[in-house]
This record gives C-alpha cells, sequence and structure tokens, in this order.
C-alpha cells in the first residue's frame, strides 16, 4: 500500500455490481457479469487516469466482492485504505438494462460493510497530508456511521489546510427521512471549499431553481468554489472572489451516462491540483463528463489526458493509425 501523499483522497462506499450482459429484465435469467462501482472511488479513478495521486477510504466486507474492488482500484493506481470485516458483506447494486438506453438499479446497501464506516475507519495522516478531500451526500443517506466518517473526515481536513470537496449526488431511493438528509448534505456544504451539485441537487441544497442563484447560494454557505452541473446544457462556475462561468457541454453520442458526473468532478479536482485556473478547471471537468458517456460502466470511460487530446482532434480521421 502506498504510503505517499495523495492528490486527492476520497472517503465513502464502493461496491460490487452486477450487470445484465443484455437488454431485458433480469428476472427472465438474462446473464450478468460483475464489477464495481461507487461514486466517491470513481472521482479517485478519474483522477488517477489524469495523472493526479488518488486514495480510497472505506469499509469492505472480507469476501470475493471486496477483494476485487481492492484490487482494481490498485490496478487503477488508487492507494487504497480499507477496513475489512467478516460480519457484514461488501454491498451490491443490479444494473438492469430494462430497454436501449435505459437502466434500472437496485441498491443492497443498508447494512453492509459500506454502510458500517466510522470515524474510527478514518487514517488521519491520510487525509491531512493530501491536498484535496473528496465526498458525497451518498455517505449522508447510508446512515449515521458513514455520515459520522465524512464529517470527522471533514473537521480534520479543515484542521490541517486540506481543501474540502463535496459533490451533493442525492440518490433517492437510498433516503427514507428527505428533510434530515437535507440537513446533513448541508452540515457536510457548509465545511466545503469546492462544492458540486447537479441543477435538481442544488436546489434541494439551497432551495432556489435557477442556476445563477443557486450558485450564489452555495457560495453562501462558505464554499470557495460552486459548481452547477447542467447534463447536456454543460455547468456554470463561480467562486467566492466573483468569477463567474459557463460552458456548454461536448456533444457526444452517449451510451451510458452513469458516471460522468463524478468523471466531471475528476477532471475538476485533477485541474485544480494541477494548477488549472478556472477557466481550465471547468473545460477538463465537462470533457472528461461527455467522455465517461461513451462506453458502459461507472468508471472503466474516465479518460485519459490522451482521451482529451482525442476529443479535441475527434473531427479528424476517427482511424487512429
Amino acid at each position: 500500500m502506498s504510503t505517499s501523499p495523495a492528490d486527492v483522497v476520497v472517503v465513502g462506499e464502493s461496491l460490487g455490481l452486477l450487470v445484465g450482459e443484455q437488454t431485458g429484465r433480469l428476472a427472465r435469467g438474462e446473464r450478468m457479469r460483475l464489477t464495481f462501482g461507487g461514486a466517491e472511488s470513481n472521482v479517485a479513478i478519474g483522477v488517477s487516469r489524469l495523472g493526479g495521486s488518488a486514495a480510497w477510504i472505506g469499509r469492505l466486507g472480507a469476501d470475493a466482492v471486496g477483494a476485487m474492488i481492492m484490487r482494481e482500484l490498485r490496478a487503477e493506481g488508487v492507494a487504497v485504505h480499507a477496513a475489512t470485516e467478516s460480519a457484514a458483506a461488501t454491498a451490491l447494486m443490479l444494473k438492469e438494462r430494462v430497454r436501449p438506453g435505459a437502466s434500472r438499479i437496485t441498491y443492497y446497501r443498508h447494512g453492509q460493510a459500506g454502510s458500517r464506516l466510522s470515524p474510527a475507519d478514518i487514517p488521519t495522516d491520510v487525509v491531512t497530508s493530501a491536498k484535496v478531500l473528496h465526498m458525497t451526500g451518498i455517505s449522508v443517506a447510508l446512515g449515521a456511521g458513514p455520515r459520522d466518517a465524512a464529517t470527522h473526515a471533514a473537521d480534520l481536513a479543515r484542521e490541517s489546510g486540506t481543501l474540502v470537496s463535496f459533490d451533493v449526488n442525492h440518490r433517492a431511493t437510498l433516503v427514507d427521512d428527505l428533510e434530515q438528509t437535507r440537513r446533513g448534505y448541508l452540515a457536510l456544504a457548509e465545511r466545503a471549499d469546492l462544492l458540486f451539485a447537479g441543477n435538481d441537487e442544488a436546489e434541494l441544497l439551497t432551495g432556489e431553481s435557477d442556476p445563477e442563484r443557486q450558485l450564489d447560494a452555495m457560495l453562501a454557505l462558505g464554499a470557495q468554489q460552486a459548481v452547477v452541473k447542467l447534463g447536456e446544457d454543460g455547468a456554470i462556475a463561480a467562486t467566492a472572489n466573483g468569477d463567474r462561468l459557463r460552458q456548454g457541454a461536448f456533444r457526444v453520442s452517449a451510451v451510458d451516462t452513469v458516471g460522468a458526473g463524478d468523471a466531471f468532478v475528476a477532471g475538476w479536482l485533477a485541474s485544480l491540483v494541477d494548477g488549472g485556473d478556472l477557466d481550465a478547471r471547468l473545460d477538463t471537468a465537462v470533457r472528461c463528463g461527455a467522455l465517461a458517456c461513451l462506453t458502459e460502466g461507472d468508471w472503466e470511460a474516465a479518460p485519459t489526458r490522451v482521451d482529451l487530446a482525442w476529443l479535441d482532434a475527434s473531427h479528424l480521421d476517427p482511424v487512429s493509425r
């Protein structure tokens, strides 16, 4: 396990992912393949592929799925700091491709290893030596343990000068009490230097429906940088210094949009630690989000720098010779 300080360290759940190999309902006995996912580890992989160093902190079951996740993360150059246990299995999600271009996700997360993450699982030195700590609202939705672990990590980061990044990443099917979950999002958002949200998530967080007003409200929570992701309309970003920028999306033939938001955040963070200004951060983020839509999978299409260069030249001969 690498002990070198990471550019970006993420805290959150990674879980096994069973994906139907063909379009159709799983109740008919369609074949499936095993991989993994998780918003935070998706970001870590994205940062690593762009040349940054990344680490993941989480909790896994002492089982084959947990071992697979650790192996794959390490293969992607991500340092793994995982507590393991035999009392609970690694969580799973099923991805059913019900028809072309549409999928349905079923979660098996509550009570599993990732939802048992606690503040005691957070290695202080890994957080305090990083340039950026990144978390999502999924930790809030998973329960008190993951929520407290994320809050504890954020407090450690703030005390040490590590930047705190928070992506709301709302998952409605994980939430029983929306108002309580919203308060949990706000608690992490108020600790964040970098704040990301989709348009609907920003409305949940701020009560505002207009993206410009959402940015103002997000900055008012204390963030130094705020971003509202607008899907096919690109994104809009602002800083506490008064800078504001909008960029349209790159037009691609989307195959699977799952993971696009995580690739967007990875692009922003990789550009940030590389010294990029607001324009460079937003440009890299939007490109990464577009490229992540070109193949299926949560993280498999996370781009490299070479992929970003290809996007610039994609109007040329599509065959690399």
